[in-house]
């Protein structure tokens, strides 16, 4: 049930639906034992819950030996204690000649010195980025003068991890690749414009940007409508949305089999997947939120992905550090309304009201409604269901960054405009294909597009690409 006014606990309604009770005491008495099962439960957790503890755990480490005989470390924990000995035996410093061109007893070159605190230390101070830490370090049964290498102390301290861990061998760290920059763009980037509604579709014939054309999430009733549509309008790229599921999902993956577009956008990782089995160039959408070039690396080497929309959480300097991979497209959304939440659940029925109980197939098909509320700080926010979509909870003002054209040339492929008809605070002044034509004359160098713009587009916000992350 999507309209409940308690969404933590349904248990007892739930309870009642399902069993008959011939008497009110037998349903109070049902009532009541699952009071007391839930009490019980409660309890349980609560008990494993109090057992948990985020302090770290200490460590004493005690350390013995003598010349000719191994290093002998005593650990203790509060719960067990270990006793581990070195490989090789201890020798008088005095027996090497400790200089950076000394090869030690595992035939490398060595700087240590004497055992002694400060050395020792350091070389078991990891242990105390794990959940451990060395509360006390004994050397006072370890003779004076005694050598031990650098090797053989660090093989020490990665076999205490490893008892420490469960007999677990220590994960080595990864090393991240290099990762070279590649040249810039040279070429004028590509205005790209988003639409989802058949009534825009004569944009294709009065721009020569690319279209792109959002997918409803539930597509099943509609698949093969929105297959002739694209089978009829071959500038369309197909704009696959964040959720599909069920037999809807695979009415997204009958649709790229019958229409095997040239290319296509995908906030869908499923959808991303079967794009690269078939062979079908992808480029990832804006809701996958990349922001790290090693994420750009992932998507072209493991799914040959042709290119990536850039997270708009990033500010200018963030976007400036990440590096794309050879012949790969960056985008970025210039233009659009700010998605806050998408939801299965209805936000209509303790907002405007609705006549049914639940939501069904149908509600998800047919329901078109659009309503706001207001936060505690006394900002609106607006709440969308089209045909075909989950609900949506909106940004009262749409997002609008002029200043990425200048701040970063030579960076992106193209720019994305949003001309859904999202209803926000935002309004637009004049058509679409007006609107349109101010974004190609902004890319164009135009001095008086950008006050053109704002004058077209208000109120706006582009808070997101100042704060960054």
């Amino acid at each position: 049930n999507m309209f409940i006014d308690n969404p933590r606990d349904n248990s007892i309604q739930h309870l009642s639906d399902i069993n008959t009770y011939a008497t009110n005491e037998q349903m109070e008495q049902g009532h009541r034992e699952l009071y007391e099962e839930k009490e019980k439960i409660t309890s349980a957790v609560k008990h494993k819950i109090d057992q948990l503890s985020i302090a770290k755990i200490p460590l004493m480490i005690s350390m013995s030996g003598k010349p000719g005989t191994p290093l002998t470390v005593s650990v203790t924990t509060p719960d067990t204690s270990f006793i581990i000995r070195s490989q090789v035996n201890l020798v008088h410093a005095g027996t090497y000649t400790l200089n950076r061109h000394t090869l030690d007893q595992g035939g490398e070159q060595s700087t240590a010195g004497c055992l002694n605190h400060d050395i020792v230390f350091g070389r078991l101070k990891a242990l105390n980025t794990t959940e451990y830490y060395i509360e006390h370090l004994d050397l006072d049964h370890l003779q004076s003068d005694l050598f031990l290498s650098f090797t053989e102390l660090t093989s020490i301290k990665k076999r205490i991890l490893s008892l420490l861990n469960g007999s677990k061998e220590p994960v080595e760290p990864v090393d991240v690749p290099f990762l070279k920059k590649q040249r810039p763009v040279t070429s004028k980037p590509a205005l790209a414009v988003l639409i989802s509604s058949k009534k825009d579709l004569h944009l294709c014939s009065k721009t020569s940007a690319d279209i792109f054309f959002q997918l409803p999430g539930c597509l099943k009733n509609d698949c093969c409508e929105f297959i002739n549509l694209f089978l009829d309008n071959k500038k369309l790229i197909p704009w696959f949305p964040s959720v599909l599921l069920g037999e809807n999902y695979t009415a997204a993956v009958e649709f790229l089999q019958q229409v095997h577009p040239e290319r296509i956008v995908t906030n869908n990782t499923g959808i991303a997947y079967e794009a690269y089995k078939k062979g079908i160039p992808w480029i990832a959408g804006p809701y996958l939120n990349i922001v790290n070039s090693y994420s750009l690396l992932c998507l072209k080497e493991t799914f040959h992905c042709s290119g990536s929309f850039i997270s708009n959480e990033l500010n200018k300097y963030q976007i400036q550090r990440i590096i794309n991979p050879e012949n790969f497209s960056l985008y970025y959304s210039i233009y659009h309304p700010i998605l806050l939440l998408s939801s299965r659940q209805c936000l209509f029925h303790q907002v405007i009201g609705c006549e049914k109980t639940s939501v069904d197939e149908e509600c998800l098909q047919t329901c078109s409604k659009s309503s706001s509320i207001t936060t505690l700080n006394n900002v609106p926010l607006f709440i969308e269901k089209t045909k075909g979509n989950y609900h949506c909870i909106y940004n009262n003002h749409n997002f609008l960054n002029t200043d990425i054209v200048t701040d970063l040339p030579d960076t992106f492929s193209g720019f994305l405009i949003d001309l859904r008809d999202v209803t926000t605070e935002t309004t637009i002044v004049g058509d679409k294909s007006r609107i349109i034509t101010l974004f190609e004359n902004l890319f164009h160098g135009d001095p008086d597009s950008k006050e053109q713009l704002w004058h077209s587009i208000y109120p706006t916000t582009n808070a997101q690409y100042k704060k960054g992350i």
